[in-house]
């Protein structure tokens, strides 16, 4: 019973004494482990936030080459794309040189054709002349014997 009774529920003035120990080891721990580590945690930080050491230059490495592939590769693309634009210019005038000279022989045929129709078309003309007056005079003869 004796031992139950010894327990204090309510704090005395030994309570602010263990409140100040407490503040004397934090100010103490703060100022002899804390404080360096933080220090080091902080270092440690800024080194990966910029980028530093080694795995930086590395990056930065990387990223150096990445631009030129991308570089590269665009200007491969250009140069294809100029290619093809020549190929197809070509082509285009290829065909048209084609096509002109298609139009040419169409028109020179057509030409001939026409200067072969109105020949024969003459020559129909004069035979049916040469035929009416046959004939004119076939009539005539005909009719004056009768």
């Amino acid at each position: 019973m004796h031992l139950i009774a010894a327990i204090q529920l309510f704090p005395d003035g030994t309570m602010f004494l263990h409140i100040g120990i407490i503040l004397v080891m934090i100010w103490i721990l703060n100022k002899t482990l804390f404080k360096p580590i933080n220090a080091v945690l902080e270092a440690r930080e800024r080194n990966r936030s910029h980028q530093g050491g080694e795995a930086g230059a590395i990056l930065e490495d990387v990223a150096a080459k990445e631009a030129l592939y991308t570089s590269e590769i665009r200007d491969a693309r250009n140069e294809g794309y100029q290619i093809i634009e020549q190929r197809h210019n070509a082509a285009v005038a290829e065909r048209n040189n084609a096509l002109t000279k298609v139009k040419e022989e169409a028109a020179a045929t057509l030409d001939a054709g026409r200067a072969d129709i109105e020949r024969q078309a003459a020559a129909a003309r004069a035979e049916i002349e040469t035929g009416a007056e046959a004939m004119a005079d076939h009539i005539t003869a005909t009719i004056l014997k009768g």
